[in-house]
């Protein structure tokens, strides 16, 4: 063979690996920025995971709200669909009594596979850090500019409330954050079958989110002139909330939703919020315009720099969610709690559109000032959750490796299949079980753990601390026959019943 010939074969050889080599660069290459957002949410997601890991060793995660989800979830994987122990009557009821979250059933499948507080943790933490995808997608197709999306998904990594949601005990309703993102990405491109799964999905986290896909509905038909897909997914919306507050609530709590006392100043119902809008506007307008609610909406706003009035048809997608956050008379103007997630979707998704329309200098320029102000904003509000690992402790309660270590102790005495009653602090490492009380319930509890300093106690709309509760209770287990204390270290104890 000649020297010609020897280099014909090699070429011939080499030739189609090199192609497809060169093919995949030049397919990173094409994605790199997709590549870099998924990376970056991926460790952002780790990150957070491991802080909130933290905080569940701690017994910084309570049985309100993460035991009340791991009960209900352990109670679906073992046949009994969403059943848990009413904290107050120390009754058995099904979830869907409170809030209307069937999607807490569909986590009994990676409940089965790995059976632990945690995984509903990291499901939370990967749907939130999730959202950050449909926001990249949704700014680059408003803009064309992949540079301007990463930004834009980097706003919603570095964003305060996105992080707090993510981290805060679990909550069904904060999946819907992703979800909704969703919604309006596929439904800007009239992909109504996926945004249909998403709707639904979202639909699926709280009894009011039908509300916010009846709002994308009403969008549609006006902003995309689809007025019957409109209006179909608007009156499917409105159906799902209606028939949940009106049909599926009562029928498992045997009366209207023990919620409705937060609206007690406006109407103390549905019905009669709307009969308030009515008769009496400015008693709606002045529970919506009080110190906390004006100080809410300025902290939801600011850490974006005001961005998505540049859109304010999108932003208006808001409006429902936040208004019933405005009027509600506790809890709800916290931008702390899970209460923003209904809100937070329509206010990136307004940034993104809005900033788009800029010139695009302006519109990188505006992009890297909103980044700037959300990381300032995270600053600001104080170093939780970004803090080393969740070492800082807001808890008034202890957390020294002596006090957890007899907390660790005092758990791993229960049974798994033992009935109990514990305090709120120790509950999320208690309650998966199907008998789980809180004190000063005991009821059928055969076991008994109490962390003599956690006084918080459940209440059928807010917790209040009852320090006489808690001491009546242990007054009574040192007392009673019935009852033998099998530990006792800093101020933790543990009581079994006595058989007879």
């Amino acid at each position: 063979m000649n020297r010609a010939s020897a280099e014909g074969v090699g070429a011939h050889e080499t030739g189609p690996g090199a192609v497809r080599l060169g093919g995949v660069i030049a397919g990173i290459r094409a994605r790199a920025w997709t590549l870099t957002v998924l990376g970056v949410l991926l460790v952002w997601a780790g990150a957070l995971f491991l802080i909130v890991r933290d905080r569940y060793e701690n017994y910084l995660l309570a049985r309100y709200d993460l035991g009340n989800m791991v009960q209900a979830v352990w109670s679906t994987a073992h046949g009994r669909p969403l059943e848990m122990t009413d904290g107050v009557t120390g009754e058995q009821v099904v979830r869907l009594a409170f809030h209307v979250d069937p999607i807490l059933a569909a986590l009994a499948t990676l409940w089965m596979l790995v059976p632990s507080p945690l995984t509903l943790v990291a499901v939370q933490v990967a749907a939130v850090s999730l959202g950050a995808l449909p926001l990249y997608l949704l700014a680059r197709r408003h803009s064309g500019s992949e540079h301007y999306a990463a930004i834009l998904a980097a706003v919603y990594l570095a964003y305060p409330w996105i992080a707090w949601a993510a981290a805060d005990a679990f909550h069904p309703v904060s999946l819907a954050i992703p979800l909704f993102l969703f919604c309006f990405w596929f439904l800007e491109a009239d992909r109504l079958v996926p945004f249909a799964v998403c709707a639904v999905l979202a639909a699926t986290t709280g009894e009011l989110m039908g509300l916010v896909v009846a709002s994308l509905g009403v969008w549609y038909a006006l902003a995309r002139s689809r007025r019957r897909a409109g209006a179909a997914i608007a009156a499917a919306g409105v159906a799902w909330t209606l028939v949940a507050v009106y049909f599926v609530v009562p029928a498992f709590a045997g009366g209207p939703s023990v919620y409705y006392g937060v609206f007690d100043d406006v109407g103390g119902s549905p019905s009669g919020v709307v009969r308030t809008a009515f008769t009496d506007p400015l008693r709606i307008l002045s529970e919506m315009t009080r110190s906390d609610d004006l100080t809410y909406l300025l902290l939801l706003g600011a850490p974006l720099a005001g961005a998505f009035l540049l859109a304010p048809g999108v932003a208006a997608l808001a409006s429902v969610p936040l208004l019933v956050n405005l009027i509600a008379s506790r809890g709800t103007t916290d931008p702390h709690e899970h209460y923003i997630s209904g809100v937070l979707p329509f206010l990136f998704a307004a940034t993104a559109v809005g900033v788009a329309r800029l010139a695009p200098v302006a519109r990188l320029r505006v992009a890297i000032l909103v980044l700037v102000v959300s990381l300032s904003a995270t600053v600001a509000v104080g170093p939780w959750p970004w803090t080393v690992l969740g070492a800082q402790n807001w808890s008034p309660l202890p957390t020294t490796p002596q006090y957890i270590g007899a907390l660790d102790r005092a758990v791993s005495l229960v049974p798994d299949d033992a009935s109990v009653s514990a305090t709120n602090r120790v509950g999320s490492h208690l309650s998966a079980r199907r008998y789980f009380f809180s004190v000063p319930v005991v009821n059928r509890a055969e076991w008994v753990v109490i962390e003599s300093l956690d006084t918080w106690t459940p209440d059928p709309v807010s917790g209040t601390s009852k320090p006489q509760a808690v001491r009546r209770t242990l007054r009574h287990l040192q007392r009673s026959p019935e009852w033998h204390k099998v530990f006792d270290r800093q101020g933790v104890l543990v009581y079994r019943k006595v058989e007879r």
